[in-house]
């Protein structure tokens, strides 16, 4: 029942950064895990970064040392941090959560991120 919005998403040049919120209607307390998902056309939806209640993290190996997750449980947001950013990059992404176990009970509608070469 928690609604997701994503913003921040656009075009940049490879080497740029971006930095991706996701608003949440209500609180995200009893939400065990955070995702950011992306999905690119004509290609499976990929898992991105994880962040739990106890702010573990996990991140593919594609975005790894380069994205950073986060969540702030007073102002109901999470964010993905994303530097050096590549043109493979290129995708539609998504904030998902979910009670953990790889559930996931919310999606967000997604933001477009372009990085052109």
């Amino acid at each position: 029942q928690v609604q997701l919005v994503e913003s921040g998403g656009g075009l940049v040049q490879a080497g740029g950064s971006l930095r991706l919120s996701c608003a949440a209607s209500g609180s995200i307390r009893s939400l065990n895990a955070l995702y950011w998902y992306r999905q690119a056309p004509g290609k499976q939806r990929e898992l991105v970064a994880t962040i739990t209640r106890g702010d573990t993290t996990k991140y593919a190996d594609s975005v790894k040392g380069r994205f950073t997750v986060s969540r702030d449980n007073a102002k109901n947001t999470a964010s993905l941090q994303m530097n050096s950013l590549k043109p493979e990059d290129t995708a539609v992404y998504y904030c998902a959560a979910g009670p953990g176990l790889g559930l996931v009970s919310s999606w967000g509608r997604g933001t477009q991120v372009t990085v052109s070469s």
